[in-house]
């Protein structure tokens, strides 16, 4: 996982060679960053160590600064939850100066506390609060300008639950599935059998098999300590 997160299996040996090397600081290669980052939201691939790149040089060349950019970014960065990649990307904002001149007014402010709280909300498995938050009036504007153009946004969500329930369950029901996907009861069979979940009670639960994460194994700590190692220790103590 942390070999695929440093040098993506999709990265292009352009971005390589820039990210890996000091051309990451060159002002003059934002655009090609930032065409890469276009690429990212079109092909449901995702180059955290990229993007990051871009957010460093808009921090060194504040004149560089594109609020659309920086939301596609965080935006993509959710799709990775509960990964930090939007932690890292957060950091490197806080330090952006402000009040630098824009054409159109920066949307950055207003988005930002709501893309925290979404964060949040995966961060801390609460699906459905974030399916509610997502769909509410009050992020209509970041649906109708940046999730709708990141493909597939919605389904790389689902993947950050599936990874959650697959880790957390050993059974669950139709119902509670459902509000985890945002999507209707009738649905989540045709859902489930994608990913091997056998039904139950007629669809009604879902048994996920078997992982690491999901089974509670006891473990038994054997210390073998012999009677001379314990008679130094009494002996070390007397002296005190």
């Amino acid at each position: 996982m942390t070999s695929e997160w440093i040098h993506p299996s999709t990265r292009p040996d352009l971005i390589e060679n820039l990210v890996s090397g000091v051309d990451r600081y060159n002002p003059s290669n934002v655009g090609i960053l930032e065409d890469y980052l276009y690429h990212q939201t079109r092909s449901q691939e995702y180059d955290c160590l990229a993007n990051l790149a871009i957010l460093k040089l808009y921090q060194f060349n504040p004149h560089l600064y594109n609020p659309d950019i920086v939301v596609n970014i965080l935006v993509k960065s959710l799709t990775v939850s509960p990964s930090p990649d939007f932690n890292l990307c957060i950091s490197l904002l806080e330090e952006r100066p402000i009040n630098i001149p824009l054409e159109e007014p920066d949307p950055l402010p207003a988005l930002l506390p709501v893309l925290k709280e979404l964060h949040n909300l995966l961060y801390k498995c609460r699906f459905p609060a974030f399916w509610k938050l997502y769909q509410s009036a009050e992020l209509e504007n970041l649906r109708d300008n940046y999730t709708c153009e990141v493909v597939g946004f919605e389904d790389d969500i689902r993947e950050v639950v599936v990874k959650s329930v697959n880790a957390a369950f050993t059974q669950i029901s139709a119902e509670r599935l459902a509000s985890y996907l945002n999507l209707p009861v009738s649905s989540v069979s045709d859902y489930a059998a994608k990913l091997s979940w056998r039904s139950a009670d007629s669809g009604q639960t879902f048994n996920i098999p078997p992982n690491p994460d999901n089974q509670i194994e006891a473990t038994v700590l054997q210390e073998n300590i012999k009677l001379s190692q314990l008679s130094k220790v009494m002996s070390q103590a007397a002296k005190v």
